[in-house]
């Protein structure tokens, strides 16, 4: 997978936005302003950051050589995901789409309801 084809699938979120970081030459998606995945690379290689529970990033990294805690986000929650290594495409969508929630849940009650539509 590449940078180029993982964005499509994150911007298809609901409230999705995108910008770019340019200290960190990475994208950043942001759904009611709260980052949920950055998309960049790292040593030439196509890469994600996504968050995750502490439990869930170590465990990760644990059973995966391609997933590394992030340079640049909280280690304990961000862990940035090697794109083209040997976890499976359908992980790291199921990871965008935790990450997503996880955004969620920290966006403001307003633009939460509104995403959701309740």
């Amino acid at each position: 997978m590449t940078n180029s084809e993982l964005l499509p699938y994150c911007m298809s979120k609901p409230g999705a936005e995108q910008s770019v970081h340019s200290d960190w030459k990475a994208t950043q998606i942001k759904v009611a302003g709260v980052l949920f995945a950055m998309a960049h690379e790292v040593n030439g290689r196509p890469a994600v950051s996504l968050k995750t529970s502490p439990e869930l990033a170590e465990l990760l990294r644990e059973e995966h050589l391609d997933v590394k805690p992030s340079a640049h986000l909280n280690k304990a929650h961000w862990s940035t995901l090697f794109l083209d290594g040997t976890l499976a495409d359908s992980r790291i969508y199921y990871l965008v789409d935790a990450s997503y929630q996880l955004a969620l849940e920290l966006a403001p009650e307003p633009a939460r309801r509104q995403l959701l539509g309740s």
